[in-house]
């Protein structure tokens, strides 16, 4: 292999260095309208009444659609079926009507004259008040006309582990109607093993809510059609996905329906399907083509943040053995909305790449009048990993071993019963913990000056399994293009090339990748969850494959040379041994693709559908400063270390692995979504939104490791979200070595610190 596995600039490099790269703002339809959104000033309201008749008084104002104009054919208290709200606004920012004009400063004059009339009610945002029986309702349901008040239930235990006793924190928990769950994740006897531990350590923990903060604003362009059909042009992360949800919302055939996914300004998980239901109901009303974008402030107040938690959590451990069993209860702040929330999944993410002989995992998703919970790299583990990874730090001292050693001893191997229930996968964690303790950052921990400390934790990603197609053509020139419905979000296209040239046997120059849209691609999965190069790269290698076979089955008839006998080598097909009597595959394509072709075009597919996942470890090493007069947390290194299965191009996995570090500084110290006590966003710009700028970030080493999957192309793994997961709890287990005290709350700010550093 002379491609894949090394190192070349993404594909789509040079378009995007000199701005040719067209993305959704630049495209301008015949008879487009602008939209632009009248957002919800109220957390919590009835909406009475939307008054229009200024709005549609302004010249180039065309229409003021609301919930009942939209040719909705469901309804459903989930983001994507409410994409106006209808009778009830449920956070501060919700879109309640939608303007079109024009232009776009017509549409944000029609915006300003738009009067929304309510009646305002208690807005639920506290987290633990909102599980309360207590509690008042996040969402009131309307029943003739009144106003159903506070209803409290009572949520039995579930799925209890096998043969074991339930233990005392399983009894039903009076909730609140906000609570969703439990979900539970049970087997053997917590308690017990907890009481036999030889050290027992416990914390509650809290994390913000965090936003995704991609280059470029949510946006989509919605165009009807003279057939009655509708095409969407969408900065999205998956064309099929939103086909199907916007087809199922209006009550409309998927063919009739086509996504076009256009150039992607990052994602990290926040783009799925908001912007879309809104442009395709207002070109169904209107029947004229439809953009709307958002502005950096109304993505900031509407969008699809990840959501803030509650961890309490419990773990023990043995000197000899390592860890033994935990115990946990996590509240899953999932907003208005739970399309997203990830309170089904927390239970089991929450025991980390270890093996354990018990555990007591219990979670709920709670509704709150904040945003509507998205995805976002690595979905609930940032969270998770800050408090089980401070705890394990925590037993590590108490039982007097180095940090490492614990988790060496504890990590999970093939074959190992996961949290869910199902035996693990083949994973490294044990290559990659005994790497990380080989690392010149680790090693410099005891010999720190005053206020200086390095942290570690590890974290897991257990990876994707989505089913995927893709097709292989084999053209005139002797090249070959790759058909793929998949969104490129991180570089995958480059990768794809290197696959494809790899397995076919021709330069990578030689090599198209093709995105199609839902008319013409083969089925391809959202661009997310790790799960893309895995899967679809994996079709893609078999579509390659199978245009080979076709091509050498072809050209064996022309040379008189056994198909198993010949091999393609630098676009030449040449029996093997004797390379002096190649031919071109340009030459044998040219037969095959002529006017008066005799032999039928070459064209491959493939299809795939992993059974398995390949989990991908990895461990951070933080090393931070503390200012004790302010609590200012200074990062001065950093290291990642993980396993990437292989590497198809080692400068795409440098850089997805360096930039999960800086997400992970930015979930650590600086990233905080804040509402104040009537649910109005604080935080709605980047004068007020923290991120890690450039000065504020370390060099961060990457020193990744190659343990092959046996399913991914290659040996791949999906890895994005790995890079992400260790970070919180390294970082904040570098800030409690350097302070001296622990943080339990994200992000650990400078005043948060430094009350940390003022409390021994």
């Amino acid at each position: 292999m002379s491609i894949v596995g090394t190192d070349r600039p993404r594909i789509d490099a040079d378009d995007k260095l000199r701005g040719a790269t067209r993305y959704l703002g630049d495209l301008k339809p015949h008879g487009l309208l602008h939209g632009r959104l009248v957002l919800a000033m109220d957390a919590h309201a009835t909406i009475n009444r939307v008054i229009k008749d200024a709005a549609l008084a302004i010249p180039g104002v065309v229409a003021v659609l609301t919930a009942e104009d939209l040719p909705t054919a469901m309804e459903g208290p989930m983001r994507q079926f409410e994409p106006l709200a209808r009778g009830e606004i449920v956070f501060q920012g919700q879109p309640v009507a939608l303007v079109l004009a024009e232009t776009e400063a017509a549409a944000e004059d029609g915006v300003e004259a738009v009067i929304v009339e309510t009646t305002s009610h208690a807005a639920v945002l506290d987290l633990e008040a909102a599980i309360k029986p207590d509690s008042p309702l996040a969402r009131i349901r309307q029943i003739g006309g009144e106003m159903e008040g506070s209803a409290a239930m009572h949520v039995e235990a579930a799925g209890e582990g096998e043969g074991a006793p339930a233990p005392a924190a399983a009894a039903a928990e009076p909730v609140s109607a906000n609570a969703k769950g439990p979900h539970r994740q049970q087997h053997g006897d917590a308690t017990a093993a907890l009481a036999g531990s030889e050290a027992v350590v416990k914390g509650t923990f809290r994390t913000s809510w965090v936003h995704q903060t991609y280059m470029e604003p949510q946006g989509a362009l919605a165009i009807p059609e003279v057939d009655g059909s509708v095409t969407i042009h969408s900065s999205t992360q998956g064309a099929f996905y939103v086909r199907g949800m916007v087809a199922k919302l209006y009550g409309v055939d998927v063919s009739t329906v086509r996504v076009v996914g256009a150039p992607l300004g990052g994602a990290f998980g926040g783009k799925f399907n908001l912007i879309d239901p809104l442009v395709m109901g207002a070109a169904l009303a209107v029947g004229r083509p439809v953009k709307l974008q958002l502005t950096r402030s109304e993505d900031f107040a509407s969008g699809m943040p990840a959501s803030a938690c509650i961890l309490e959590l419990e773990l023990g451990g043995t000197k000899a053995t390592g860890l033994t069993a935990f115990r946990s209860r996590i509240l899953l702040d999932q907003g208005a909305y739970g399309d997203w929330a990830m309170d089904g999944a927390v239970p089991v993410m929450i025991g980390g790449p270890y093996r354990w002989s018990a555990w007591d995992s219990l979670s709920y998703g709670v509704t709150t009048n904040r945003f509507g919970t998205g995805a976002y790299r690595g979905p609930g583990g940032p969270q998770v990993v800050f408090a089980l990874e401070q705890l394990v730090d925590e037993l590590a001292n108490k039982l007097g071993v180095d940090p490492l050693e614990l988790r060496l001893k504890s990590a999970a191997v093939e074959g190992d019963t996961g949290v869910d229930g199902d035996p693990w996968a083949p994973v490294a964690g044990r290559e990659v913990i005994e790497r990380t303790m080989q690392h010149p950052l680790y090693k410099k921990r005891g010999s720190l000056p005053a206020n200086e400390g390095i942290g570690v934790a590890a974290g897991v990603w257990m990876g994707a399994r989505f089913p995927s197609a893709a097709t292989c053509r084999v053209d005139q020139d002797g090249g070959i293009t790759v058909v793929t419905g998949a969104v490129d979000m991180s570089g995958t296209n480059t990768s794809f090339a290197a696959i494809a040239a790899d397995t076919f046997g021709v330069p990578i120059e030689s090599v198209r990748i093709s995105y199609a849209d839902t008319a013409t691609a083969p089925h391809a999965p959202p661009s997310g969850g790790s799960g893309v190069t895995y899967s679809v790269g994996q079709s893609i290698r078999l579509a390659v494959e199978d245009a080979k076979e076709q091509l050498l089955d072809f050209a064996s008839d022309q040379m008189d040379v056994a198909a198993s006998d010949l091999e393609v080598v630098d676009g030449m097909v040449r029996p093997v041994g004797s390379p002096d009597r190649g031919k071109s595959v340009a030459h044998f394509a040219e037969q095959v693709t002529g006017f008066v072709a005799t032999a039928p075009p070459i064209e491959g597919r493939g299809r795939f559908a992993p059974g398995n996942p390949s989990p991908s470890v990895a461990c951070h090493v933080a090393h931070v400063r503390i200012d004790p007069a302010t609590g200012e947390v200074e990062t001065l290194d950093y290291a990642v270390i993980q396993d990437v299965g292989k590497a198809l191009n080692p400068g795409l996995v440098r850089g997805q692995l360096q930039g999960g570090a800086v997400q992970s500084i930015g979930w650590a110290l600086y990233e905080e979504l804040q509402h104040d006590e009537y649910g109005q966003l604080l935080t709605g710009s980047f004068m007020q939104y923290a991120v890690p700028r450039a000065d504020r970030v370390p060099n961060v080493d990457v020193d990744y490791i190659e343990v092959p999957s046996a399913i991914g192309p290659f040996g791949a793994k999906g890895i994005a979200e790995a890079a992400v997961m260790a970070g919180t709890g390294a970082m904040a287990n570098a800030v409690a070595a350097a302070v001296g005290s622990r943080i339990r709350e994200l992000p650990m700010t400078s005043p948060r610190v430094w009350r940390a550093a003022n409390s021994r």
